[in-house]
């Protein structure tokens, strides 16, 4: 019982030891983002002074604090690195004031409660924390991968060979703080799920967990601040934060119409390869965007302009099209700093017997540039009937991805693709317009089969209820006390 009263008291240490932190700080962590250092069992990390309350991280003490734990440290870095992350969400997501069985990182206290020594940084400069790939990757002397559990299991480290691994983990925007916590709480799974498997693989490893930016911003802060001063509770706090969530969310889907509507007035018109004076390729999407990551930071350009509107005429040099293959190339020039940039659509159409018909599939997102190749693979995700157009809300590498790079040593782990409302068609184009879309969005989702599958079985159970009630017979005599009695013959 002693035991599992201290354990459960340690569970909150991590969430308490920022929250108290973060208060005898400057009174202000809005412009900041907690950073968290453990090792796996076995694996220990040098003596290292925590900052003072108050002090803030910058970059250059940031990377003296890496470069002393990985001296010594596994070279094995597991980077979960949150979109938004601030002081708050554990003062208010991790049962910092004793609620535990609502915590949502219990996952996370526990990894750094069992790791023989950890550090834990609750004020970092958002600038460093952003850096922190770029810095890791001058130490480790190796590129990162950006991985997912699925992933990760499929993987086989060496201790001996340094891996940088990161796992990019999102942060809730909207207005409810239910789904807030439930992102975390997500984002926590995600964290336990790799640690059972470094665990189950037996390699050392080193782990951090950090933000990109802040997720509160000052005046929510400084409200915040106000109301712990003025006595005033948490509910009434949260109260007031979802109001303003609600007027900025609908302040940005206005400020979005708007724009949109003084950008465009109408819908530009698809790419359209043609060969021989036929079409035989199409391709369209509202928003298409290619990053590259350069010194921890991925710099991103938006080809949208240069690929459709009014007036712009992309050059498709290099495309083809025949019966069974087809390859639309994008040509730019001075993309990101590369004289020549190409965006490659290779797609190609075979007979199923199984369905007893022709697909096609989009096999390969290919970005060449400066005489470079990076091949994101879509074959597994991206198909359709050959006669159909493909389209899909968000086509990406990064986030829910459907492409993904063909190797883990292939430059593509370095880019980013994001293609927004995405519509492409490889074949059978007939009158300049796409055929009918298959959407990646299929329409019987998980929601829809339980329901279906819970209505059918109440209506097997009243079709069972009707054919027993349906079998009941009155009986055709009556006994008459004022009459013989019913005599029932015992034998034929």
């Amino acid at each position: 019982m002693a035991a599992e009263q201290k354990r459960m008291s340690g569970r909150g240490c991590v969430a308490t030891f920022l929250a108290v932190l973060c208060t005898f700080s400057s009174g202000k962590c809005d412009d900041q983002v907690p950073l968290m250092l453990w090792t796996s069992e076995g694996s220990g990390l040098p003596s290292q002074a925590v900052p003072a309350a108050g002090h803030i991280v910058g970059v250059t003490q940031l990377s003296s604090y890496l470069e002393t734990a990985l001296g010594s440290a596994p070279r094995n870095v597991l980077l979960f690195l949150q979109d938004k992350m601030s002081i708050e969400d554990f003062t208010m997501y991790g049962g910092a004031f004793g609620n535990k069985q609502d915590s949502a990182f219990p996952n996370l206290e526990g990894a750094l409660l069992s790791s023989p020594s950890q550090l834990v940084l609750p004020t970092v400069a958002w600038q460093a924390s952003n850096a922190v790939i770029g810095q890791l990757q001058d130490q480790l002397d190796t590129s990162p991968l950006y991985m997912d559990p699925e992933m990760l299991s499929q993987l086989r480290l060496n201790a001996s060979t340094p891996a940088l691994l990161v796992f990019r983990l999102p942060y809730s925007t909207g207005a409810d703080l239910m789904s807030v916590k439930e992102v975390l709480s997500g984002n926590d799974e995600v964290i336990g799920q790799v640690m059972n498997i470094m665990k189950s693989q037996s390699v050392p490893y080193t782990a951090v967990y950090t933000a990109v930016r802040p997720s509160r911003v000052p005046s929510i802060s400084m409200d915040m601040e106000a109301g712990v001063r003025g006595g005033r509770s948490l509910l009434q706090y949260g109260d007031r934060k979802r109001e303003r969530e609600r007027q900025r969310e609908k302040e940005r889907a206005e400020k979005k119409v708007n724009d949109r509507t003084s950008d465009r007035t109408g819908v530009y018109p698809p790419v359209e390869y043609k060969e021989g004076g036929a079409g035989c390729i199409m391709l369209w999407a509202e928003n298409l965007t290619v990053s590259v990551l350069r010194g921890g930071r991925w710099e991103r350009h938006d080809l949208t302009s240069l690929t459709f509107g009014e007036g712009v005429t992309p050059r498709l040099q290099g495309s083809l099209c025949n019966q069974s293959h087809s390859s639309l190339v994008l040509n730019y020039e001075n993309i990101l700093g590369h004289r020549s940039f190409k965006l490659v659509f290779a797609m190609s159409q075979r007979h199923y017997k199984v369905s007893a018909r022709r697909w096609f599939t989009l096999d390969a997102v290919e970005i060449e540039y400066d005489g470079q190749k990076a091949t994101f693979n879509g074959s597994r995700n991206v198909y359709a009937p050959a006669e159909y157009s493909y389209r899909c809300q968000s086509v990406t590498n990064f986030r829910y991805p459907l492409l993904v790079p063909r190797t883990s040593k292939d430059p593509a782990n370095q880019w980013r693709v994001s293609f927004t409302d995405f519509q492409i068609q490889g074949f059978n184009v007939a009158g300049g317009e796409f055929s009918y879309a298959s959407d990646c969005a299929g329409f019987f989702s998980p929601g829809i089969w339980m329901g279906l599958l819970t209505s059918l079985l109440m209506l097997m159970v009243l079709t069972y209820g009707l054919h027993m009630i349906m079998q009941l017979h009155t009986m055709d005599r009556f006994d008459d006390p004022k009459g013989p009695a019913i005599s029932v013959p015992q034998t034929d």
